[in-house]
């Protein structure tokens, strides 16, 4: 459960950019809230698979945490949260985003030629305040990544990749477990953001 839905929807939007051409050498992979559940898992994946992954974190304290799971750049989060031009200069050749809102339409706005996004999240908002110009000056990709109604096959694959290529030494290490009576407790932290990789709760129920 450490994986969790965290995990496989990391691996689905490692394989939407292999699908769609994002090799390791292509060029930098962007991976936003990195510090988080998704994040982090997908920060692992990417780098374990050769590619350079520029992780985005709100929480520069966590710079070591990320450079262990294998990101070569951190990112703070201030460069994406101002809404900035329809095109800025050049750098992903992929993404991987959780947040939405402008820090996705920054990241749009970034992408290199024929870059391709996958998006799974909207820790950032609903809204998405970007306009054609990364889609018709710069082939961009926008793929949305859905876990709820992913075809069987699919899952099937995701999960047989993860049992292969997931490190499992560093997601225990990126994993902390809080006992059922102090989840209310931890709930503020999940809204803070400043919770860290994986979170499991052990249930372990009385029989008879």
């Amino acid at each position: 459960m450490a994986i969790g839905t965290a995990g496989y929807t990391a691996m689905l939007c490692v394989m939407a950019l292999e699908r769609n051409g994002v090799m390791p050498d292509g060029g930098e992979v962007v991976v936003t809230g990195a510090a988080g559940g998704v994040g982090s898992i997908a920060t692992m994946l990417l780098a374990a698979r050769g590619y350079s992954v520029a992780a985005v974190t709100g929480r520069m304290a966590e710079a070591d945490y990320l450079t262990g799971l294998g990101a070569t750049t951190i990112i703070d989060r201030a460069e994406f949260t101002q809404v900035g031009r329809p095109l800025s200069k050049e750098r992903w050749a992929g993404a991987i985003d959780v947040a939405g809102g402008v820090v996705l339409a920054n990241v749009l706005a970034s992408m290199r030629y024929r870059g391709v996004v996958a998006a799974c999240g909207l820790v950032g908002g609903m809204e998405l305040p970007t306009t054609v110009a990364p889609f018709i000056l710069r082939a961009v990709t926008l793929i949305g990544i859905d876990s709820v109604m992913c075809p069987k096959p699919e899952r099937l694959i995701a999960w047989q990749r993860l049992a292969q290529e997931l490190d499992m030494a560093r997601l225990d290490a990126m994993t902390t477990e809080v006992q059922l009576a102090d989840v209310i407790a931890m709930a503020p932290r999940f809204l803070e953001g400043k919770v860290r990789g994986r979170i499991l709760v052990p249930v372990n129920p009385q029989l008879g």
